[in-house]
């Protein structure tokens, strides 16, 4: 049983850091998804037409729908991928935030940095 309570723990622990770092809620997100500027931003995979972020804020919009008891390991995955990417690019804040790619590109991963 201990395995199984340092897990929960574990979870618990990106629950929460994925809550400081996702600063927009899934009705948000979703809106931002379908502007230009969203779609504007971001690596592609070869061959693909959307941008990892904007597919990484679709997966996001899918956890914030979910009850905790209904998040998979696979979801646990991709908040701890989130954490690292508005951690990382948030350390790389350009001059002028307000309408810059670097913003879109912090919008797509469910950080808002003009909050």
């Amino acid at each position: 049983m201990a395995a199984r309570h340092a897990d929960d723990e574990q979870k618990k622990a990106i629950r929460d850091e994925f809550d400081s770092v996702v600063n927009m809620s899934a009705s948000q997100l979703g809106k931002w998804l379908q502007t230009d500027e969203s779609k504007s931003v971001g690596q592609k995979k070869d061959g693909e037409s959307e941008s990892i972020g904007h597919q990484s804020g679709e997966h996001i919009i899918d956890i914030l729908n979910k009850k905790v008891d209904d998040l998979s390991e696979s979801d646990y995955t991709h908040m701890s991928k989130v954490i690292s990417y508005v951690r990382r690019h948030s350390a790389q804040r350009p001059e002028h935030v307000a309408g810059s790619n670097w913003a879109y590109s912090l919008k797509n991963w469910g950080h808002d940095p003009e909050k």
